[in-house]
């Protein structure tokens, strides 16, 4: 029962938020309880991912895969 119900609040944030969820989320091993943040779709959309993420506001671990806190 305690899956079904992390399931469901992961769906309903990843929804929300419009961010994809790691496999077990909130306890991934990798980044934790934070979200990935959709994978940018121009080259406009790179450079200012680079940007936002200088400032703080995202972590990246290149310009493809990146993450923040909810």
């Amino acid at each position: 029962m305690d899956e079904i119900v992390r399931l469901v609040k992961a769906l309903q944030v990843a929804d929300k938020e419009k961010v994809a969820l790691p496999a077990g989320w909130p306890n991934n091993e990798l980044i934790g309880d934070k979200a990935i943040v959709p994978p940018p779709n121009s080259e406009q959309t790179i450079k200012e991912r680079l940007e936002v993420a200088k400032h703080g506001d995202i972590e990246c671990y290149d310009w493809w895969f990146c993450y923040k806190k909810l």
